[in-house]
């Protein structure tokens, strides 16, 4: 039997997706020669410091230096797993230069440079493979670019941040407060010490800049996309919505309109029978609907060691079995479109609204001549509690201008009777 091709790779970091890629590769050894037709060997690991114990790790891998990997002709597939922009972006596009294939699940760099990565890897007629920036260990990436490829897609809309749908979960189900919920998150592992990009939708948006670029083949940024967090969320919020036979998530959307395309994260009130409402805890989802398969939806562990290292893992098999046969470069950058992005402002919604206002009479009327003058029909207003001449409304209005509707709330924010705005959500409905 004729000895196997070996496909060298290196690793760049190896922190928790890049432990559970060395895992992967580890134990999947023996198999990779039928998967793939050759042996996957890690030469290398790229670290900051060589003299920190890795365990189940041999020292004699690990290098701080990056030109042991960039100078080694034998390393054909560069990992990248360290996070950040630089210097994950300068190792990337230098890696191309010197003839690498590169495998990334660095959303940030990503949804921010992707225009350039592109550029650089079909330059040098090389792969450049990110199916873990997005989603963990959920299949996306490749079924947009691939799967889909015979669909127009007009909308992707979906759980994507664990963090945030755990911490709601949480609330929903055990009546946390957002402070509760975000410290048993940090104690359990699903949420940083520093949960900012997390809890204020930025993760999920720069999720959503990547799945709107390929799905609707138009460069979409991170700065194209509004991003809106969970942090004001409250337990009133979350009983209420249950009264209305919702539940509150943080969604991603994308849609490619006629009018250009809308891409946001914000918490929205979701029907508890949408098949969104029921995905908990750390878990993700993505739906996509595209004109001949319809509706599809995606569903698995968002995040963690094992499932984002078998996104990477498999990004890997992919480049080595296009080694195989020669054909590397075949699927790059897909965004040939200009289209357009809407203005948050322009788009239309439903609202969910929490006032506090002075409890006398005249004060409703006040309130809907406001939102009448600014276009903004009511479809429900109801009080739901008042105390020493203070009074809790909740308005649901029908689907409005983002635009009129800022414009009524800077109105009533000004007005003597409101005491406080505590809430503005928006509802999802089939229209959306």
């Amino acid at each position: 039997m004729e000895t196997p091709k070996k496909i060298k790779v290196a690793l760049l970091g190896v922190g928790t997706v890049g432990t559970g890629v060395y895992k992967i590769l580890t134990r999947q050894r023996e198999e990779m020669v039928h998967k793939i037709g050759a042996e996957l060997e890690i030469v290398k690991i790229l670290v900051r410091d060589r003299k920190k114990e890795r365990p189940g790790i041999p020292a004699e891998l690990l290098t701080d230096c990056f030109a042991d990997i960039l100078d080694d002709p034998e390393i054909q597939i560069v990992i990248e797993v360290m996070g950040g922009m630089e210097p994950a972006r300068t190792y990337i596009l230098e890696a191309f230069r010197h003839g690498k294939h590169v495998v990334s699940a660095n959303k940030d760099l990503i949804a921010n440079d992707g225009k350039e990565l592109f550029e650089a890897a079909q330059e040098n007629h090389r792969d450049f493979l990110f199916e873990a920036a997005v989603a963990g260990g959920i299949p996306i990436i490749r079924p947009l670019k691939q799967c889909l490829a015979g669909n127009n897609l007009t909308e992707v809309m979906g759980i994507v941040n664990g963090t945030t749908n755990f911490i709601l979960t949480k609330m929903t189900e055990n009546g946390m407060d957002f402070g509760e919920a975000l410290k048993m998150a940090q104690e359990l592992g699903y949420a940083e010490a520093d949960p900012t990009a997390d809890v204020e939708g930025l993760d999920a948006g720069r999720k959503m800049a990547i799945m709107a670029s390929i799905a609707f083949h138009t460069r979409i940024t991170f700065s194209d996309v509004y991003t809106e967090g969970i942090t004001k969320i409250s337990a009133d919020d979350i009983r209420y919505a249950k009264e209305m036979g919702c539940d509150i998530k943080l969604l991603g959307l994308a849609k490619n309109t006629p009018e250009g395309i809308e891409v946001r994260v914000h918490p929205m009130l979701i029907p508890s029978n949408h098949a969104l409402a029921s995905v908990r805890d750390s878990f993700n989802a993505v739906f996509v609907h595209g004109d001949a398969v319809g509706d599809t939806m995606f569903y698995g562990r968002g995040a963690g060691e094992m499932p984002t290292g078998s996104a990477v893992v498999g990004d890997v098999i992919d480049i080595a079995r296009n080694i195989q046969y020669g054909c590397n470069g075949r699927i790059g950058c897909t965004c040939y479109k200009e289209i357009p992005v809407k203005k948050m402002e322009d788009t239309f919604n439903s609202y969910f609204l929490r006032i506090q206002v002075q409890n006398r009479p005249g004060v409703l009327a006040n309130i809907a001549a406001v939102f009448g003058n600014n276009q903004v029909s009511i479809a429900q207003i109801v009080q739901k509690k008042a105390v020493k001449g203070r009074a809790e409304l909740v308005v649901i209005t029908d689907c409005v201008c983002e635009k009129n509707m800022r414009d009524s709330v800077m109105i009533l924010e000004g007005m003597s009777i409101i005491q406080e705005i505590s809430s503005i959500i928006r509802v999802y409905t089939e229209e959306e």
